[in-house]
């Protein structure tokens, strides 16, 4: 099985077992590892085993569910930002990494 799923305004197309990141969100105090997180916006869920037909949402597939594991919070590679105005003396280098929550996809329903 796989699906395709809406998740921050991105689009993700996830298999059963795939490890992927997602923007965070905030689940409570403490550690956040080992629990689960289920996406309700699902787009697509097709079956590559037997070749069927997918099912396509109009937006959203009803009643398909994807769940998944949390594993870790990250953070992405630096990013370098550079602000430069010519003859005038300005420059500015800023960096940036950016957080992630990376998750094991368990299971998909529909």
């Amino acid at each position: 099985m796989h699906a395709i799923i809406e998740d921050s305004g991105t689009q993700i197309q996830v298999s059963a077992g795939d490890v992927i990141d997602i923007d965070p969100r905030d689940l409570g105090d403490g550690d956040d590892s080992g629990k689960t997180i289920t996406f309700d916006r699902v787009l697509l869920v097709g079956d590559e085993a037997t070749d069927g037909p997918s099912t396509i949402g109009a937006p959203y597939v009803d009643g398909a569910t994807v769940t998944a594991e949390i594993l870790d919070r990250i953070r992405g590679e630096k990013l370098d930002v550079i602000k430069f105005k010519r003859r005038k003396g300005y420059r500015v280098k800023q960096g940036h990494r950016q957080p992630y929550l990376r998750v094991r996809v368990t299971g998909i329903n529909g």
